[in-house]
């Protein structure tokens, strides 16, 4: 087991489930030390309304051999972050990797509805949850990471820059902007950030088989394939673990810095630093939607994973 990140301090805000848990896992497999915030603790749930835990998140990262370290924090309060970083900075001193996985807006969402049907409460809660406990996080914990040269800078997203430059249909435009945003966030740190040698980026996983995901088909990792018979380009599916590999790969490159400012996606980092998700595939989901899946065409994995 790889432990390119031996010495290595990392925050994966968010980090209670899905892509961003995954990712919490995989950097301290590597050797980082890994702070997991979020809402939602043995004690409290957040909005969200599921079970996973940041707790949870710890013990998956304890198996994993690493160390983690669980927190309780809503990244929209701008006290409770302060003090996030104030404790980073007591107990670590510095700040290498700084994951921004907050989310947590999907019960909002009203999809298909046009803006003027889409409850308004609903939709500006979307923007706080996707943009402004983004901005809120960056203003406290950015500077811990240009203390050292080399700090890296991850804004989690749901497409591509070249996919998300047009509407998607059936989705809503508070979605659409929430996310959208991760893009424009990762070139504006991208370039507040190149003068102290750091690196920003925004990430995306493709079509990820998160805990949610799962429960909305019905099955479990282990027999995901079942649920092609209600949706057959799922065949294209990721697990969790392939984009928390993309991040660890990405954060153990020296050369990573030729990336700032760029949306990046777990398929396309596959291809360049040789990972593979859990079954030893590697999904290339954005290219298989935009070719097959938006294009028409029977779902057929085959040149895509």
């Amino acid at each position: 087991m790889s432990k390119d990140l031996n010495g290595k301090v990392a925050l994966v805000a968010g980090g209670t489930r899905g892509a961003s848990r995954a990712i919490a896992v995989e950097l301290a497999r590597s050797g980082a030390i890994v702070y997991v915030t979020g809402r939602t603790s043995g004690q409290q749930r957040s909005e969200v309304d599921r079970p996973e835990t940041i707790e949870g998140t710890v013990e998956l990262i304890a198996a994993a051999s690493g160390t983690g370290i669980a927190m309780r924090v809503d990244h929209l309060e701008p006290g409770q972050v302060r003090a996030l970083a104030e404790r980073i900075d007591r107990e670590q001193g510095r700040l290498d990797i700084l994951v921004d996985g907050l989310w947590g807006g999907d019960r909002h969402m009203g999809w298909g509805k046009p803006v003027w049907e889409h409850s308004l409460a609903a939709g500006l809660r979307m923007i706080r949850l996707g943009i402004d406990a983004h901005i809120i996080t960056s203003h406290y914990l950015l500077p811990l990471v240009i203390r050292e040269p080399g700090g890296l800078v991850v804004e989690m997203t749901d497409g591509t820059a070249e996919y998300n430059r047009k509407f998607r249909a059936g989705t809503s435009l508070p979605f659409y902007v929430a996310k959208a945003a991760a893009h424009q966030l990762a070139l504006a740190e991208a370039y507040e950030l190149r003068a102290h040698e750091c690196t920003a980026v925004a990430m995306t996983p493709g079509w990820l088989r998160s805990e949610a995901m799962l429960d909305e088909f019905g099955v479990t990792e282990e027999n995901w394939r079942e649920a092609l018979e209600k949706q057959p380009h799922f065949c294209v599916s990721e697990s969790p673990v392939f984009v928390g590999r993309a991040v660890a790969a990405l954060a153990a490159d020296p050369g990573r810095s030729r990336f700032s400012g760029q949306t990046l996606d777990s398929g396309q980092l596959a291809k360049i630093y040789g990972f593979t998700d859990v079954d030893g595939s590697r999904p290339d989901a954005w290219r298989y939607i935009r070719e097959v899946a938006d294009a028409g065409k029977p779902a057929d994995p085959t040149g895509y994973r």
